[in-house]
């Protein structure tokens, strides 16, 4: 006996279309090239992050300079 299930749907990140989320959506989880390539732009621009520790690299106080 085969099961069928459902296809599993999400929504476009960029314009919240409803995609399928299967081999046929080129895509995905984006409904379209356009959409894919607007969040990409987002991403370069830095307009998304993933958050995490922050850089403490300069703000740490610490220096190669040593005073001796």
């Amino acid at each position: 006996m085969s099961q069928s299930s459902a296809p599993t749907i999400v929504k476009c990140p960029t314009c919240q279309t409803e995609v399928v989320w299967n081999e046929t959506s080129a895509f995905r989880p984006f409904c379209s090239k356009r959409c894919q390539l607007i969040d990409l732009g987002e991403w370069a621009e830095e307009e998304k992050a993933i958050p995490g520790a922050p850089d403490m690299s300069d703000s740490d106080g610490w220096s190669e300079d040593m005073g001796y």
